[in-house]
């Protein structure tokens, strides 16, 4: 380094988050089920044996610091690159870097931040230095590799699903920074529920956790060379808690509304309802599912349901947020309280399938459109039965080979 980068990296701030990153396993908090003592994960590390991974889990769950601790435990050269900013050359580039190290019996893990970012070449420009050993990938991504990453990669990986860190260790690692800045600064004494409202604030992520707790420190009065931390001025520095809302959670989200509402539980409903707007989800979406749930599980036992539900995406283009929020609400409780049958559901999927496997036949002659010159001729519609006219005569509507088949039950 020259001088103006010694100068550069002194007049850094680096964030609380960044100094009070674990280092090795023993200080890694929470996703106790991947690097607990008898996961498998701490065996392979173990054994010196290491294989690519995809790390899947919420902002601030510890995937970048796992990666970094995997590359410490193995003594791999580490290179972490974002997909944000980074492409096909900073692949390349890493690949001539692992193969230098190579030579001197070192491996390599690149680091791939939100992998999810890169597209299908970009990917696929992973593909053959994973196969032939030159480095391993470690990528991490907010979204579902389901969804996010192609198959030609996932088959070479191994995902790792990490949770949001759980309110015990999140409390480990808030009050670890309080008591950090304590002795590295000057002495604080925080006022009842501030630990807690941190917690419930950042909802298992530790870096907006640690970035709450920096920011309340230093904005905090000194009172006899004490900074004290008050439960207000903290709710005042966070303000809104942010809401977390990936694609995968859009899905899970909305399914959860649903199933509320199928199951009766309008309070679920309501709060599944609530999420979902508070973190920004298009009204009409969120208007569409009920529009759908009224159809599947309401269906006939309540025919209003469908019409509110209608209604309620109608009012939702109209009105526009905040105001939709009511009508929502009201086809929400609605809709949930009703009646449930799923009979057409069931009857419309059953016919579907059925003419799917096969049972794929021609409307019997007498049903066939005899609106046109040539339709006699050919036997259409002869032998149909005006219904109005004769509403007790019994005619046959199904075709001749599954006359007798019933689909609502």
């Amino acid at each position: 380094m020259d001088l103006f980068d010694n100068l550069k990296e002194n007049n850094k701030q680096i964030p609380l988050a960044e100094i009070l990153r674990p280092k090795t396993l023993k200080e890694y908090l929470g996703q106790s089920n991947i690097t607990g003592d008898k996961a498998p994960l701490y065996s392979l590390l173990n054994s010196g044996h290491l294989f690519s991974i995809i790390l899947w889990g919420p902002p601030g769950c510890g995937k970048t610091t796992l990666a970094r601790i995997i590359a410490n435990h193995t003594n791999s050269c580490f290179i972490e690159i974002s997909a944000v900013t980074s492409g096909v050359k900073d692949i390349k580039d890493a690949v001539e870097t692992a193969k230098e190290k190579l030579i001197y019996g070192q491996k390599t893990i690149l680091f791939i931040d939100e992998i999810h970012r890169y597209n299908k070449s970009q990917q696929d420009a992973l593909l053959p230095h994973l196969e032939n050993g030159t480095l391993y990938l470690i990528g991490s991504t907010t979204e579902n590799p389901s969804f996010q990453v192609n198959s030609a990669l996932l088959s070479r990986t191994q995902v790792l699903r990490l949770q949001e860190l759980d309110d015990e260790s999140m409390k480990e690692i808030t009050e670890k920074g309080f008591k950090y800045l304590s002795e590295k600064y000057t002495e604080c004494e925080a006022e009842k529920g501030v630990i807690e409202y941190i917690i419930n604030y950042a909802r298992g992520d530790a870096r907006s956790a640690l970035n709450l707790t920096e920011n309340v420190y230093f904005s905090s009065p000194l009172e006899k060379n004490k900074r004290l931390i008050s439960l207000e001025l903290t709710e005042q520095l966070a303000q809104n808690a942010s809401i977390r809302y990936s694609r995968q959670e859009h899905y899970d989200m909305a399914s959860a509304f649903q199933k509320s509402m199928r199951g009766s539980d309008a309070d679920a409903a309501i709060y599944w309802l609530a999420k979902m707007i508070t973190a920004g989800e298009d009204p009409r979406f969120i208007a569409r599912r009920m529009i759908v749930c009224a159809a599947e599980d309401v269906s006939n036992a309540d025919t209003n349901a469908l019409t509110v539900a209608i209604n309620a995406f109608r009012a939702s283009e109209i009105l526009g947020m905040p105001e939709a929020r009511i009508p929502l609400a009201q086809a929400v409780e609605y809709i949930s309280r009703a009646p449930k049958s799923n009979k057409s559901c069931i009857a419309i999927d059953k016919a579907i399938e059925d003419i799917k496997s096969g049972l794929n036949y021609q409307p019997p002659m007498h049903l066939r459109d005899s609106h046109y010159k040539d339709a006699a001729k050919y036997g259409f519609g002869k032998g149909y039965v005006y219904t109005h006219s004769n509403p007790e005569y019994k005619q046959q509507f199904m075709p001749d080979e599954i006359k007798d088949k019933k689909y609502f039950e």
